[in-house]
């Protein structure tokens, strides 16, 4: 298989900054589409895999999942795209196309293994594959996507993963008018689910710990704010219907699932790197749920594209150059960042 060297930013060791590398990239085959990287968010994932945190990352290691440019290269069987068209590029390319969940259009829970966009056995070149802090990428045109043209583009970035991370399910479980939905965290998930749900015509309640961000969740869109270390604004709390967790770190989840209706679902999109403990009684009354959702498969990317070009929905951003991902990196470790950072990658 013929391949190409392309530019990119990435980790030799987990305990090492990133750094320019040179990767190899497939040349284009029947069925493929090559983007030129315009831009590319960063995710909590991304700062997991460079650290190792979940174990399991092979060096080197080029992350970034929330990829948007332009259609550079196709090749002769693509019918989806053409060149010039804007496409975005998420957590998913390939899987095994023949399973019940793949014919779902649920790539995600693929039953024989879907492939990662970075830090994934490449069952094409060979090798891993590489993420989107890179010049360009080599993806099959069935999961890539169209980005509508009315989007601008840097803030659309976040939308591939952050977007569309907390809108299956929040559709799933059918957030819309008449629904209380709660939002744990206002992080770069939790800021596009306070707009999303909002949006959908949920009443959206946002939790946090930090009583400054009061303000900047109703700017969001949030009908109520609570601040979750305190008593009485909990136990005051309308009950909600789903509560949406965005948090990565370790916590208590038990007060959360306290504040659920009859039949709730408190649904963990957060990625903690420790167990979570759950007290029986708190899903036993109620009949409760503790639920969980990871992404969503390449139709419901489409979708929430279109749907966040319809209600005028972006992420909030800070653009940053290539020379600025360490720095940004810390600043994530941090949580001091609104909301979510996205590299320009011309300036690679």
């Amino acid at each position: 298989m013929e391949k190409k060297s392309t530019k990119a930013i990435g980790a030799v060791a987990a305990t090492e900054a990133l750094e320019e590398l040179l990767i190899q990239r497939r040349e284009v085959m029947a069925h493929d589409v090559e983007i030129e990287i315009l831009y590319c968010g960063i995710c909590h994932s991304d700062l997991h895999a460079v650290h190792n945190d979940w174990g399991g990352t092979t060096y080197p290691v080029v992350p970034g999942h929330e990829i948007v440019g332009r259609v550079s290269k196709i090749g002769s069987e693509v019918s989806k795209f053409k060149v010039g068209d804007l496409a975005g590029v998420g957590c998913i390319v390939d899987s095994c196309r023949s399973c019940s969940q793949c014919h779902d259009g649920e790539e995600q829970f693929c039953e024989n293994g879907w492939t990662l966009v970075f830090n994934a056995p490449d069952k094409i070149s060979g090798g891993h594959t590489y993420g989107g802090f890179s010049e360009s990428i080599v993806v099959d045109e069935n999961y890539v996507v169209h980005v509508p043209e009315t989007l601008p583009l840097d803030q659309a970035a976040p939308i591939l993963c952050a977007g569309i991370t907390v809108y299956s399910p929040l559709k799933h479980w059918k957030a819309g008018p008449g629904k209380h939905i709660g939002i744990i965290g206002m992080g770069g998930l939790g800021h596009m689910a306070i707009k999303i749900a909002k949006a959908m015509g949920a009443t959206v309640t946002v939790f946090t710990t930090t009583e400054s961000k009061a303000a900047d969740a109703n700017r969001l869109g949030a009908d109520n704010v609570v601040l979750s270390t305190n008593k009485k604004q909990m136990k005051d709390c309308p009950k909600q219907d789903m509560i949406l967790d965005t948090v990565s770190a370790k916590h208590d989840v038990n007060v959360f699932l306290n504040l659920l209706k009859v039949d709730g679902s408190l649904v963990l999109v957060g990625l903690p790197n420790q167990p979570l403990e759950v007290g029986a009684f708190n899903i036993v009354n109620g009949r409760r749920s503790f639920s969980g959702s990871n992404i969503g498969g390449i139709a419901e990317t489409q979708e929430v594209l279109d749907f966040c070009a319809k209600h005028g929905i972006t992420a909030d951003i800070e653009l940053i150059g290539v020379q600025e991902v360490n720095t940004a990196f810390e600043r994530l470790e941090k949580g001091d960042v609104k909301y979510r950072f996205v590299i320009d990658m011309k300036s690679i």
